[in-house]
């Protein structure tokens, strides 16, 4: 690698860490305006979102930037793609957090529903996957990233469970059914979060490994290919 490469590698690997702990706060502020029901919060996330997209669209020019002056080969090759899905899946996150922020802003307008979901474990479960998918891709750590992939269908079967709660609820009080739809759009953007940390997961998998595991049933487990 030549030394001007080493240093665009570099500064993007910087960029793309940068981006990701924006990303993880803006998660964990969108998720504590839920619990809080803080609309100041709520509108703080969705007015951050515009950054977060600046930020994606400058680290996706910087890739297409190296690949087109340096023409990398091998590990700098999967590095540089594997940026660009994260760095797409980033930004749906950010987008799944001002999803979230509005239907909060939605139900702290009205009269809140108390409802028995499970919405606590449901974000700190997809919290943690994200944490750890971001962990995985700064230690180049595919054990840990194995662990999120796996972590996935526990987030799905939350999921499941409150939107068969909330379309019974629908059923019972059909005089609440915005409150009630906007509750079954924030359930589906977390478990959108949990579904995209896993993607990051894959993408370092990627990364580490030189493997797709991506839909391959049985493949999510480490190998012996770095041994």
């Amino acid at each position: 690698m030549s030394k001007h490469l080493q240093h665009e590698i570099e500064k993007l690997k910087k960029r793309i860490l940068g981006l990701s702990a924006v990303v993880e706060d803006t998660v964990y502020r969108a998720i504590k305006a839920l619990n809080d029901r803080d609309a100041t919060l709520a509108q703080s996330v969705i007015d951050a979102d515009a950054e977060i997209d600046l930020s994606e669209v400058d680290i996706e020019e910087e890739c297409q930037k190296i690949l087109a002056l340096h023409q990398p080969v091998a590990h700098d090759l999967r590095f540089i793609i594997a940026v660009l899905k994260i760095n797409a899946e980033l930004e749906h996150i950010g987008d799944a957090t001002v999803n979230i922020s509005e239907r909060v802003l939605f139900l702290v307008g009205t009269k809140w529903t108390e409802i028995p979901l499970d919405f606590p474990s449901m974000a700190q479960k997809a919290q943690a996957m994200l944490h750890k998918s971001l962990d995985a891709l700064v230690n180049l750590d595919a054990a840990l990233a194995h662990e999120v992939i796996q972590a996935d269908d526990e987030v799905d079967e939350i999921n499941a469970e409150m939107y068969g709660q909330l379309e019974k609820r629908i059923q019972m009080d059909p005089g609440r059914v915005d409150s009630y739809i906007n509750l079954l759009g924030i359930s589906h953007h977390i478990e959108r979060i949990a579904d995209l940390a896993s993607n990051i997961a894959e993408d370092v998998v990627y990364l580490v490994e030189g493997r797709i595991v991506r839909h391959r049933t049985g493949e999510c487990t480490p190998t012996s290919a770095q041994e």
